[in-house]
C-alpha cells in the first residue's frame, strides 16, 4: 500500500503533529514501507500457529508480595489544601 503526501498531511493534522513540508515526501516513503511490511505480515499463512506471549520459554520469577513502604497518607492528606476521607477534593472544573 502507498501512501500519498496528501494522506499524510491528513494522518498528521489529525495526530497533532506539524509535518515539516522538506520531510514530508521522505515520511511519506517510510510510512507507506512500514505498510509494505505490515502487508508482508499478513500475506503469511498463520493457520495451526499457536499464539505466544514470549519467544523465550521461561517463568516469569516474581518476589513475595509484602509491604515495604510506611504508610504516609495521613502526613500527605494534611499538606492538602482539601482532603476528606482519605479523598483530596479539588475544585470541579467541568460544568
Amino acid at each position: 500500500m502507498s501512501l500519498q503526501k496528501t494522506e499524510v498531511d491528513a494522518i498528521a493534522r489529525l495526530a497533532g503533529i506539524s509535518v515539516d513540508p522538506a520531510e514530508g515526501e521522505q515520511l511519506t516513503a517510510k510510512l507507506s514501507n512500514v505498510l509494505a511490511i505490515f502487508q508482508q505480515m499478513q500475506a503469511i499463512d498463520t493457520n495451526g500457529i499457536e499464539p505466544m506471549a514470549h519467544p523465550l520459554d521461561q517463568v516469569q520469577r516474581l518476589r513475595e508480595d509484602c509491604i515495604t513502604e510506611t504508610n504516609h497518607r495521613e502526613a500527605y492528606q494534611s499538606l492538602a489544601p482539601k482532603a476528606e476521607n482519605g479523598l483530596y477534593l479539588v475544585p470541579q472544573v467541568i460544568d
